[in-house]
Parts: structure tokens; sequence; C-alpha cells
């Protein structure tokens, strides 16, 4: 049985909201049908071997395309990609046809969408699944790596809000 902290949801919310962090969007294909959705938490594991890891939300539909997949990919966007960010945070889109108005290509490792102007992509596949209370952390090995964009600031996550770094 784990520990009750009593530590307040929102606190708890506006605290973290103050670690700024990398937007993402996580890819896959399950059952034919993409699947997308933005995640900030996102991490480097692993040099040797490389590993990743991502948490989703167990209630988000693309957590269940991720876990029956095995394989998914990860879009490290842009400043510029805030609409793309939003649209793929967005409750209540499509299943069908979500990726059509974002600019995406096949990953040559596992079929997954990449995002076009990504700063970096990954293709990666499912080593360990770990409770993490509401979400499921997902740890997978790296199968390739691309840099599509070279020069581009990163989309940051910082107190509730989309941020660019300043210059």
């Amino acid at each position: 049985m784990g520990a009750v902290s009593g530590v307040d949801p929102d606190a708890y919310r506006r605290a973290v909201g103050r670690f700024a962090t990398g937007v993402t969007v996580v890819t896959t294909v399950a059952g034919g049908t993409d699947q997308a959705m933005t995640a900030n938490a996102f991490t480097s594991v692993s040099l040797e071997p490389v590993l990743v890891l991502v948490c989703l939300d167990k209630d988000a539909r693309v957590h269940d395309a991720v876990l029956a997949s095995g394989t998914w990919g990860v879009s490290v966007l842009t400043e510029g990609a805030r609409p793309a960010a939003q649209w793929f945070a967005s409750v209540g889109r499509p299943v069908h046809g979500q990726l059509a108005r974002v600019p995406h290509h096949r990953g040559p490792a596992t079929g997954v969408a990449l995002l076009d102007d990504a700063l970096a992509t990954l293709e990666v596949a499912t080593r360990a699944v770990h409770d993490g209370g509401d979400h499921s952390i997902v740890v997978g090995e790296v199968l390739a790596v691309a840099t599509p964009v070279a020069e581009a600031g990163p989309l940051l996550w910082h107190r509730g809000r989309y941020r660019g770094l300043a210059r």
C-alpha cells in the first residue's frame, strides 16, 4: 500500500509547472490507424542500451495504442510547432485522419508517423511498462534517430503555457 501524501493536487501542479520541459508528439500505429498525442513527460534514460521513456495518461487513446503496437515515435517540437502541439493535446479530436493537417513522414525503422519540422525524431520499441499512478511509464529502446531541423528553437511548456527560449 502506498503512502498518502496529503499534498493538494492543485498546489502540486503549480509547483511542478515551474519546471520547464520540452514538448513532443508521441505517435504510433495500432490496428492500421495512426494515433498521436502531445507529451512533455519524455526523457532520455540510458546510453547503453539507448533508452528513453514517456509517461502516458492511462485514459488517453494513444496509451492503449502504444502498448498494443509495441513501437512508437517521438517528434521533438520547434517553437513554430505550437499549433501541432495544441492540436494533438486537444481532447475529442477525431481518431481517423488526425495527422492529415500536420506534415509528416513514415519512420524507416517502424513505419510510425514522424513530424517533418521536428528538431529531432526517434523511433522506439517498448522494452518495459511500469505503473505510474494515473500514467504508465513506457520505457523503450531507440531504434532510429534523426535531426531534420537544424536551426530552430525548442517549444517549451512552463507554468501551463507554451513558450520559446528567450534569446
